[in-house]
């Protein structure tokens, strides 16, 4: 396996490791960062106008910063979806974290099947032991049957 070079996993001792995970350009604490200086400025320019007298400016402010508010907390509930596999002895451990929810499965080595789940460019489907789970959500399409290839190849070299 040592001369088997990985795009898309890290080799850790005897261990390999894939880390797939939604490509985010905004960190949840960046996110809450950002929301914190949206309220102030808009609730200092609705005080503004309040104080001159229009009075209906502020409630709309707070409507709008709600409603912003659950568009970021939607946002960032899974802004750190990811997809973990483990190939470490003679087991392939597959993790997916969706939405704060910890989903695991594990297959014993020699038992598991990886192909995709319809055509080429769908998702990865990891099956064995009458379990299946489907990965590559966070995998550009054109780019899942190479990761395929290299869990196949991964589980037939360990």
């Amino acid at each position: 396996m040592s001369d088997f070079v990985f795009r898309f996993a890290t080799v850790q001792g005897q261990a390999i490791h894939w880390f797939l995970g939604r490509n985010c350009s905004v960190t949840p604490a960046q996110l809450g960062w950002l929301y914190a200086s949206l309220c102030v400025v808009t609730l200092g320019i609705g005080s503004v106008f309040w104080l001159h007298g229009a009075v209906l400016v502020l409630p709309f402010a707070w409507l709008e910063l709600a409603a912003v508010g659950i568009a970021f907390l939607a946002y960032a509930r899974h802004a750190a979806d990811r997809e973990h596999i483990l190939l470490s002895g003679r087991r392939l451990v597959v993790e997916l974290e969706n939405g704060g929810r910890l989903e695991r499965a594990e297959f014993h080595r020699d038992w598991v099947r990886v192909e995709p789940a319809g055509d080429d460019r769908s998702l990865i489907e990891v099956s064995g032991q009458g379990r299946r789970v489907s990965v590559g959500r966070y995998v550009r399409p054109e780019l899942r049957p190479l990761l395929a290839r290299e869990l196949r190849r991964a589980l037939r070299e360990a």
